[in-house]
């Protein structure tokens, strides 16, 4: 009797990884493909997401029993009722400054809604341009509708920076008599069963035509189910941006802190505008591995470099006319590259102090997962700023999303 396979998308700022792992939670199949688009381009998702089923070997295609999909936390997408995109999505670290007083209007108390970086800030934006008659969905949910030819779901963490309630379960009153309420998902948690793959697309690829699609998690959570977070460690994500979490006690609700709850634990958490993405900016990937080798790490630069990829900032500040401080260049191709290491670094910093003010905790060791976590002198540069013991996680965030996939019940 052959195996039943799970597998994970994982849907990032760059490109689409898949991880499919068997019966006892071994990888048995992994692969990746940048965007052929931009970013924000859905068409850029899906053709992402045809080429890898297209390339999955046949005894896993015959055999894959359960699907999830975990996106970018905050990545919004306006489609028309049969699920069609009708313009670019709008990106998690885009600000969308246009509606403050309704916003402010609508979600009194809540401060984590009252950024111009929430799903809600972003979904005013696209219900301004085309109108109340469309669908609000994030990421992962659209790329889970694909797979369904069904866009009526969204997932619980994935649709808490627009609204959702996770400790009331519902979405605010506030929205109620609204004419863009229809526009909204209906929520369920994350790991549920939400149903079968679309016959026609199961044809198309010779997917097992009793595919289950799981509700899925944003990337972040991924990441933190794939490092096996425990109650005492901090996760950071070096990825394009840069991602710290932790688990907490109670939940909190506060301006550029996100709340989810994963595996019944509840999670806190802030984004950077800054990570992995401004280096790639200025050197390529072997140009970063060859200067790392050449960085003196007991030894700090003056430089003090403020890398965010771009205007803007979410967390640890909330600000988005920061400006970047990307100079000066010295002449040293390697220390620059330091330079860029130990600002991103603070950035860390802060973000855990942030963290600690909150929680009033900090974690024991930190587990970094993402493409930065790979990088001996940076990891030498964080643990001298940060000054808590840090461990590299190699598992990627789409193994997390196949282990949702695994563990998913009705």
């Amino acid at each position: 009797m052959p195996d039943n396979f799970f597998g994970g998308l994982d849907f990032g700022t760059s490109g689409v990884r898949i991880s499919i792992i068997n019966m006892h939670k071994e990888l048995v199949y992994s692969s990746s493909v940048p965007y052929l688009y931009e970013f924000k381009n859905p068409n850029s998702w899906i053709n992402s997401c045809e080429q890898l089923l297209g390339g999955l070997p046949i005894e896993i295609k015959s055999n894959l029993y359960k699907l999830a999909i975990s996106g970018t936390s905050g990545t919004l997408t306006a489609s028309n009722l049969n699920g069609n995109p009708i313009a670019e999505a709008i990106p998690y670290d885009q600000a969308c400054n246009e509606n403050k007083i309704i916003i402010e209007s609508l979600t009194s108390g809540e401060d984590h809604l009252q950024t111009p970086y929430s799903s809600l800030a972003k979904a005013l934006k696209l219900l301004d341009k085309y109108g109340s008659n469309i669908l609000l969905r994030h990421q992962s949910d659209w790329i889970t509708g694909w797979f369904l030819k069904d866009w009526t779901h969204g997932e619980e963490s994935n649709n808490f920076k627009l609204g959702w309630d996770l400790t009331k379960e519902s979405w605010p009153e506030s929205y109620l008599n609204t004419s863009w309420q229809k526009c909204l998902p209906q929520i369920i948690k994350s790991g549920k069963i939400i149903g079968q793959i679309n016959s026609d697309l199961a044809a198309r690829f010779n997917l097992n035509k009793q595919l289950l699609l799981i509700s899925g998690t944003t990337d972040s959570n991924a990441s933190l189910i794939a490092a096996g977070l425990g109650k005492e460690d901090g996760l950071t994500v070096l990825g394009t941006t840069i991602v710290v979490k932790k688990i907490i006690e109670n939940p909190i609700k506060e301006k550029g802190i996100t709340l989810h709850k994963v595996s019944g634990n509840w999670i806190c958490g802030g984004a950077s505008n800054a990570g992995c993405g401004i280096l790639s900016k200025f050197f390529s990937d072997l140009e970063i591995k060859e200067l790392s080798r050449q960085i003196n790490t007991a030894k700090s630069t003056s430089l003090n470099l403020l890398p965010l990829n771009s205007k803007g900032e979410r967390f640890p500040i909330h600000d988005s006319n920061l400006e970047p401080i990307l100079g000066p260049r010295p002449v040293s191709d390697s220390l620059y590259l330091q330079a860029l290491f130990e600002g991103l670094a603070k950035i860390e910093l802060k973000g855990w102090e942030k963290l600690h003010k909150l929680t009033g905790s900090l974690p024991k060791k930190i587990i970094t997962v993402g493409g930065g976590s790979k990088n001996p002198q940076w990891r030498k540069i964080r643990e001298k700023i940060i000054n808590i013991p840090i461990v590299s996680c190699k598992k990627t965030t789409s193994f997390g999303t196949a282990l949702l996939a695994f563990n998913a019940k009705q």
